[in-house]
Formats: structure tokens, sequence, C-alpha cells
């Protein structure tokens, strides 16, 4: 079912305009080059616009937001919008702050999202104003379980249909949503979680597929969460036979990436509809 959406993307070598967060701005750059895509990370102003309209997607981080980002961002997906550009927004942190929160909304406001991803606190703070993050991290009482599996499903096809946008909600099960279907997918590894920037990582090759894929936002976004998840799985195996660590696992996320292909995306991912 994926393998057109992954070969699209080798094919079109897509250009990825990432306004993303500094923590993570390496990592990100090359996931998007071992995904198959081309990334440009601008993020001044006086540059954002012309930028944003020679790419292909437009992905948006708020992982450091600052006054002169948040500008940019706005700068960046309005030109996107006008130029008919999918763009992902990464809503990381909604919740912690007066600030982030603010400009959160404002960007859902001014801008039409065709992918937005965050963890579930994050995504049911922008969809209902309620969700506990901690920190950048989803609150444990939020979490997506096997046994409110099916409510959060409903919860994410409501905030699709509400927003246009596909929602894609990460955790130990992902979710993915239009307003018509879900995919649930238990692709990945807990070992994701003890490095920075494997959700920010993820971001951006959905900015690859969708790039490479306008037509097909749904599964393109739903391809990437299981290639990413996959990759973090395949890469586990290899620190252990090597005896590494984060360190090692890191670099090792980002081979499984490059050498990821329709047959091994084909066989590996794990999916359901609900």
């Amino acid at each position: 079912m994926f393998e057109q959406i992954i070969t699209n993307v080798r094919n079109k070598v897509p250009l990825v305009h990432a306004i993303t967060n500094y923590v993570t701005v390496n990592d990100c750059a090359n996931i998007i080059l071992a995904s198959g895509g081309s990334p440009i990370m601008a993020d001044d102003i006086n540059e954002v616009r012309d930028i944003t309209a020679i790419s292909s997607a437009l992905v948006l981080n708020m992982g450091t937001l600052n006054e002169r980002t948040a500008a940019s961002m706005t700068a960046a997906g309005k030109t996107a919008n006008k130029c008919g550009l999918p763009v992902v927004l990464d809503p990381v942190g909604a919740g912690a702050s007066a600030y982030r929160n603010k400009t959160a909304f404002q960007l859902l406001e001014e801008i039409k999202f065709s992918v937005i991803k965050g963890n579930i606190s994050e995504i049911k703070f922008l969809a209902a104003g309620e969700g506990r993050t901690s920190g950048v991290d989803a609150c444990e009482a939020d979490k997506v379980t096997e046994e409110n599996l099916k409510s959060v499903a409903e919860f994410a096809r409501a905030f699709s249909k509400r927003t246009g946008s596909v929602i894609v909600i990460t955790g130990a099960i992902d979710l993915v949503a239009d307003k018509a279907h879900v995919y649930a997918i238990r692709n990945g590894h807990s070992m994701m979680s003890k490095m920075t920037g494997t959700g920010c990582m993820l971001s951006a090759v959905t900015g690859s597929y969708i790039g490479a894929n306008p037509g097909d936002i749904f599964n393109a976004s739903a391809a990437a969460v299981c290639g990413m998840g996959l990759c973090g799985e395949r890469a586990y195996e290899r620190m252990c036979e090597l005896h590494g660590g984060t360190g090692t696992y890191r670099m090792l996320l980002i081979d499984e990436m490059s050498g990821l292909d329709e047959k091994m995306l084909e066989e590996g991912a794990k999916y359901e509809c609900i």
C-alpha cells in the first residue's frame, strides 16, 4: 500500500523547507536527506517567503520558539498556502506556556495545515485547551492505551474534520487520522524516547513524504509514521549487536532511514484501520 509513496520520495527528491528548533535542526536535515528529500533550513523573515515558494513542502516546529521564528513561521505558512504547498505543524510543548499557546493558536488561525503532528497532550490542548503537558512530553494521564484507543481515534477524527488537517498523534501507539479514517500504528521502539529529536525527525520525514505525494496526504503521513517507527526498531537491533548506546542509536536510526525501501516498508509496517 505504501510502495508508491516511498518510490515517489526517492524519485522526486522533494525540497523540504523546515523552520525547526536549534536543538534538532541537524538531525532533521539529515533525516530528510536519508528519507530521499532535500532539506533547507531558512528561518529569517527576509527570505522565508522566497524559500518556501520554491519548496515542495513546509515543516513548522515550535520546539525553541521565539518572536523572530514565530513571525517567520507565519510568513512561510501563508506563502505555502498561497502556492498550494503541503504544510506540517509540530506544536512542540503546546500547553506548556502562555506564549507557546498563543503562538500555536495564531498559527492554526492564519495557516491551513495539511498535517498537525504531536503527542496526545499537545493535540488535546490544540483541540480542546485541556492537554496536560510535561514540558515537551505528554502527560502520563493523557497517554493512548489499548483501553482508550477507540475514544482517542474518534477524538482525532473529529479534530481532523474541524481543521481539515490529517492528525498524527505519537506515542506507544501512534494514530493517523483524517475525517473518515484512523490508522493505529504499532511500529517503533521505546529507545526512541531516550534521545532528543525523534519527534522532530518524524515531522521532517513527514515533510518529505507529503512533499512527494501531495495528492495523498493521509497515506503519505501514515507511511512516514510507519517508516520512522520501523527504522527505530531496526536501529535498536543493530545497536544491541554493537553494544552501543544512545549516540550509536541516533546514528543507526538515520542509517536505517537511508536504507529504507519499498519492500522493507511494505513488509514491516504494522498498522490497522480502526
